[in-house]
Parts: structure tokens; sequence; C-alpha cells
């Protein structure tokens, strides 16, 4: 499906299902065909095809690339074998000497990429709290390139002011990258507050059934496009065919899914809030959660993730082990609601020092809140929260 074929006229919703590339031309399936194929005959050696060979360039994945580039409003999308494949790539768009200006509470994966593997190619990188514009203008230094944000943030829910960091970025000539997970284009297209590159762990809310491990970029410019592009191809890092299907599959669904499960999660969060026996609740959708006007003023939605102090680690553990309804596993984003406990999943790479001084403390919870009737999720996690006082 080539740009012009886009409509960019339809609602976010009507987009999901018509996307240019819904209805196979040659057979009329109501489905993108999955090209099992990892090489392609050329019928004229003077006049190559489309795609010669997976890596570079599968018709099913090419769908799927389209299919992202239009709900974010990009003008190229890529499609990665994960969520940190993605990260990956994209940042290595840089070079040895370069330095990276990144939220503190990053998640745990991104941090380890950052704090243990790009160092190793001379690829600095300063956590700061981007909650404070100040703060990262403070870390700015001659041989800064990028800037690399998350919000809200994984798994405190912090907000950065999006606009004003791109603005800034754009004065000093940086790059600009945002992981767009947790709010997904439904609720957040950062492109349009001018990031460069919007990235997604599409395993979560995109794929949404905990069954494709998968990871989007998409492009604001063809200048990143075309660097991205020859970096995917180069590093090998791509989507295969099954796997494309599998996530455009569950994309469909994108709208419904976000919808039902924010409406949830609001409650979970105003549950949790008239609780005595927890000691913080983070959720943008509560009138007292920081940076909530700002989140508002960039998105059209909270989420579905819920975050919440239970005290102790030794109190996180029991509550996690009476659950009975949500799965206690790494990831989230899924139709079923999936509790976890940062300090030993999604964040265990992060110090211990550096993580309690985040507010990502040994007693905190994350509640993706699924599609489950919310009344029985509240139930199940009121016997857990009682029984272990």
């Amino acid at each position: 499906m080539s740009k012009k074929d886009r409509d960019d006229s339809y609602k976010f919703d009507t987009k999901l299902l018509h996307f240019g590339a819904e209805i196979d031309e040659g057979t009329g399936a109501s489905s993108v065909p999955i090209y099992q194929a990892s090489t392609f005959h050329h019928h004229d050696i003077f006049a190559p095809p489309v795609h010669d060979y997976s890596r570079s360039g599968n018709p099913t994945r090419q769908a799927l690339e389209d299919y992202i580039a239009l709900l974010e409003g990009g003008v190229r999308g890529f499609a990665y074998s994960s969520g940190m494949a993605a990260i990956s790539s994209a940042l290595m768009i840089l070079s040895a000497g370069d330095h990276i200006i990144a939220t503190e509470d990053v998640y745990g994966g991104s941090y380890r990429l950052l704090s243990t593997i790009l160092t190793r190619m001379n690829i600095e990188t300063t956590f700061v709290d981007m909650t404070d514009l100040d703060q990262v203008k403070a870390a700015y230094r001659s041989n800064t390139k990028a800037v690399f944000m998350e919000t809200p943030s994984n798994p405190t829910l912090r907000i950065t002011d999006v606009a004003g960091v791109t603005a800034w970025a754009q004065e000093k000539g940086l790059i600009t990258l945002l992981d767009n997970t947790f709010m997904t284009p439904y609720y957040q297209r950062p492109i349009e507050q001018g990031v460069d590159i919007v990235l997604h762990s599409a395993t979560k809310f995109l794929g949404g059934h905990s069954d494709v491990l998968a990871g989007l970029a998409v492009a604001r410019t063809e200048a990143i496009a075309n660097e991205l592009k020859k970096l995917q191809n180069g590093l090998g890092t791509v989507l295969g065919a099954q796997e494309s299907w599998l996530l455009m599959r569950g994309m469909k669904t994108l709208g419904a899914r976000m919808a039902h499960s924010e409406q949830s999660a609001a409650k979970l969060a105003a549950w949790l809030t008239n609780r005595s026996d927890i000691d913080a609740v983070y959720y943008p959708g509560l009138m007292d959660h920081p940076g909530r006007e700002i989140h508002e003023s960039q998105s059209t939605g909270y989420g579905a993730v819920v975050s919440f102090d239970v005290g102790s680690g030794e109190r996180a553990k029991q509550v996690l082990n009476a659950v009975k309804l949500p799965l206690v596993a790494v990831s989230l984003g899924a139709v079923e609601s999936i509790l976890s406990y940062p300090a030993m999943m999604s964040h265990a790479a992060m110090p211990q020092d550096f993580r309690l001084d985040r507010g990502i403390t040994d007693g905190l919870l994350r509640f993706s809140v699924g599609l489950e009737d919310i009344d029985d999720l509240i139930a199940d996690l009121d016997q857990a929260l009682a029984a272990n006082r």
C-alpha cells in the first residue's frame, strides 16, 4: 500500500479497520495474506521486484508498517522483532561520542540498554526527571544528540510535557524519541507534538492478546525514515510475516479494548485511592495526579495501567500470590488483566538505590486492566489485600 492509498480523513476507529490493505486486491480476501517467503523471484533481472528478500522487505510486514504509520500520522513505519529491538535499532541512529537525555524512570529494559550496552559504544545517557523541563535543559551538553521520552512513564506514570521538550529540542537540533506503548496512538499521537521517532512495544496494547512479540517505530520525516530503514535492514531486527499478521489482527480491536479497559482502570484507581491500606496510587485520570493537566493537553485518555504501593515488598509478594483473576506476569496491555511486580520483573535490571529514588518501591504493583468485569477484578484484589494486611 502506498501512502497515496491511505485515507487520512477517516476517524481513528475507522482507520483501525480501513487502513488501505484490509482487502487483498488479488483475491478479495478480507485479511492481509501471510507471505511466508524468505526470498522473491526476479522475473526480469533488469526490473527487480519491489520485494527481493524478506529481511529487506516483506508484503505482510509492509502492510503492518503502513498501518502504524497511518495511525500515528507519520511518513513511514517499521516493524521489529520486539519492542526493545525497535528501541535499540532506533538509537543506532546515534554515533560513538554522542549523548542522550532520557526519562529517569524509564522502562527497565530501556534503562539496561542505555546504561550498560550503549555505554560500551561510547554513547552516554543522562537520566533526568522529565516532569521538569528545566532539568532537561540543564542536562544539555555540546555532544547531546537525542532526547528519549516515556510518558506516562513506566511504572509511576509521570508525565512529560512533550510539546515543551520537542520545541526546545528542535531549537538545539536534537532528535526526539518517545515510547508510546502505554497510550498507543488511540490516546496519544506524539508526532503531532513534533516528536521525530515514536516507538512501541507492540507486544502490549497494540497486539493485545499476549500472543505476539513485536516492536514498531514511526518516523516524522522522510530523512529520518531513510535512516531507520537503513538500520532496520542492516541490523536485521525485523518482524516475521506470521507475527506481522497476528499484530494486525490484534490492532483492529484496539479502540474497543482501550475504551473498555480505561473505564475499568478509572474505577479501580478510585477504589484504591479510598483504601486506608494503600500508600500511593498512580493513575493520570486521578484529580490529584501530578501532570494531569499536561497529560490532558497531549492525550485524549488516561490509559489502562494503574500502579499502587501496598506498603512493603513482603505484602506485595503476598498479594501477588493471593489474587485469582489477573495473570501475575511480566508485560501488560492484554485482554486479560496482568498484575506485575516492577522491583522483580520490569525494573529488575535497575539498581535498587536508583529504583527507589524514582519511586519504584519494593511495595509497588502495576495493574494492567483487561476486559474482565471490573467488579470481579476489584473483589478479587480486595480479598487479596484483606488477607495480607
